[in-house]
C-alpha cells in the first residue's frame, strides 16, 4: 500500500489494510480536519469552501467514502472493517463529511428500500458528494421516543403522488440538504401503531421550509422544518406503505452504533488532551501528572474508555452478522454517551479555566457528550427497553 492510503492489492490482507487505513484516516483528521474546525463550525460560504477542499484531498489520498459500496464509487469496506477506523474518523464531528462517509445511513436505506428510480437517480450522486440528505422523524410537542404519536400526514392524490404536511425538528443538516426522509402518517390517526410510512422529499419542492436553527447548549445545532402540502412523487415512498417503523429500526440500530464509534473517537481525543496537559503543565508543586487527584481523573477516564469499547464492538459484530442487536446497541449507546461526558468532564477539570475557553476542543466535545444522552433516544428509553427485554427471559415460562 502506498502512503496515499490506496488499497490496491491489499484485499488478501484485510487486517493489514484496515490497520493501515486507520493510520491514514487518523492522520488526515488530525492534520487536515481538526485545524479547520473553527471555520467548519461557523458554517457559511467559507465552511463550504473548506469542506470542498478537504473532500478533494480525501479523494486524492484514497480515503473517500470508505464504507460505501464500491459499485457506486465508494471504498467498499464492510461495516465490520469500517468500524475499526470509524473512531479515528469521528474524532472530529466534521470527519465523516470530509471523508465522504456521512451518507452511509441514507445510502444503506435507499439501496434496500428505495424504488428503482430513487436508486438510479440519487445513490451515485450521494456517494460522490453531489447530494446532501437528512432524516426527519421527531416533531415539536410530541415525545421523540413515541413515533406512534406522529402527526405529520401524507395523503395519496388521484394522480398517484403524495401530499405531505407537518412539522419536524432536530433534523440535522436540513438547511443545506437536497433530500429529506420524512416519517408521516399515511393511514390511521395519532397513536395508532400502524399507518406510518417514510417518504423521500426533495427540499426544493414548493411548501418545504426551514423554520429555524435549534442551537444545542448555545452552539450551532439541527433545524426545525415545515412541510405545507409538499408534492412528492409516488415512487419516493420507501418500502411499502406502513413500513416506516421497520425501516427506521434498521436505520437506528446502525446509526446509534456509528455514533457510539464516533463518540469513542471524541473521548479518546479528550483523553489525549487531558494526558498531554497533565504531563506538560507544572505549578509550584511540580507537574500536574504527579498529583493523585489528576491521576484519579486519568485512571477513571481510561477505565471508562476501555470498558465501553468492547460493548460498542459487540454491537458492531452483531449488526455486521445481520443478527438482532437491540440489547447490545442499547447498552452501547448509554455507555458511550455517559463515557464521552465523563471523559471530557475530567479533561476540562484537569485543564482548569483553559478547558472552558476557545483554545481547546473540550467545550465542543463536552456539549456533544451531554447531548448524546438525549439524542438518538434518551438514556431512559434504552435503559427501559433493554431491561424489559432481559427480564422477559426470566418469566415463568422460562423457568425449568
Amino acid at each position: 500500500m502506498t502512503d496515499s492510503g490506496t488499497a490496491d492489492g491489499a484485499s488478501a490482507q484485510p487486517n493489514v489494510r484496515t490497520a493501515d487505513l486507520r493510520l491514514h484516516v487518523e492522520r488526515f483528521v488530525r492534520t487536515r480536519v481538526v485545524p479547520r474546525e473553527a471555520v467548519l463550525d461557523a458554517g457559511g460560504p467559507a465552511a463550504a469552501a473548506v469542506l470542498t477542499e478537504l473532500r478533494g484531498e480525501a479523494r486524492d489520498a484514497g480515503l473517500w467514502a470508505l464504507p460505501l459500496p464500491a459499485e457506486l464509487g465508494g471504498g467498499g469496506l464492510s461495516f465490520g472493517a469500517y468500524a475499526r477506523l470509524a473512531e479515528a474518523e469521528g474524532a472530529s464531528d466534521h470527519g465523516p463529511a470530509a471523508l465522504g462517509s456521512a451518507p452511509l445511513l441514507d445510502v444503506t436505506m435507499l439501496a434496500r428500500h428505495g424504488s428503482a428510480r430513487v436508486r438510479e437517480e440519487y445513490l451515485e450522486r450521494l456517494v460522490a458528494g453531489g447530494l446532501r440528505t437528512c432524516y426527519a422523524m421527531t416533531e415539536p410537542d410530541v415525545p421523540g421516543t413515541d413515533p406512534f404519536l406522529t402527526g405529520s400526514r401524507a395523503e395519496l392524490r388521484t394522480d398517484g403522488s403524495w401530499c405531505v404536511s407537518g412539522r419536524k425538528w432536530f433534523t440535522s443538516g436540513a438547511a443545506g440538504a437536497d433530500l429529506v426522509t420524512v416519517m408521516a402518517r399515511t393511514g390511521g390517526s395519532a397513536g395508532d401503531r400502524d399507518g406510518l410510512s417514510l417518504l423521500l422529499v426533495p427540499t426544493g419542492s414548493p411548501g418545504f421550509r426551514v423554520v429555524r436553527e435549534l442551537p444545542v447548549l448555545g452552539a450551532a445545532g439541527p433545524y426545525e422544518i415545515e412541510l405545507d402540502r409538499v408534492r412528492v412523487p409516488a415512487d419516493h415512498l420507501l418500502g411499502a406503505g406502513g413500513d416506516a417503523l421497520a425501516i427506521a429500526g434498521e436505520r437506528l440500530a446502525l446509526g446509534r452504533t456509528l455514533r457510539c464509534l464516533r463518540w469513542l473517537g471524541q473521548a479518546q481525543r479528550a483523553f489525549d488532551l487531558m494526558c498531554e496537559r497533565a504531563a506538560t503543565r507544572a505549578g509550584s508543586r511540580g507537574p500536574l501528572a504527579g498529583h493523585q487527584l489528576v491521576q484519579q481523573h486519568v485512571f477513571d477516564a481510561l477505565l471508562a474508555l476501555r470498558t465501553t469499547r468492547p460493548l460498542v464492538h459487540e454491537a458492531v459484530a452483531l449488526i455486521a452478522a445481520g443478527r438482532d442487536a437491540r440489547t447490545e446497541v442499547g447498552l452501547a449507546k448509554v455507555a458511550a454517551a455517559r463515557m464521552l461526558q465523563q471523559v471530557t468532564d475530567s479533561a476540562i477539570q484537569v485543564h482548569g479555566a483553559a478547558g472552558l475557553g476557545p483554545d481547546t476542543a473540550l467545550p465542543s466535545l463536552f456539549r456533544g457528550g451531554r447531548a448524546a444522552r438525549i439524542l438518538d433516544g434518551p438514556d431512559e428509553l434504552h435503559i427501559t427497553s433493554v431491561a424489559r427485554r432481559v427480564l422477559r427471559g426470566y418469566g415463568p415460562a422460562t423457568r425449568g
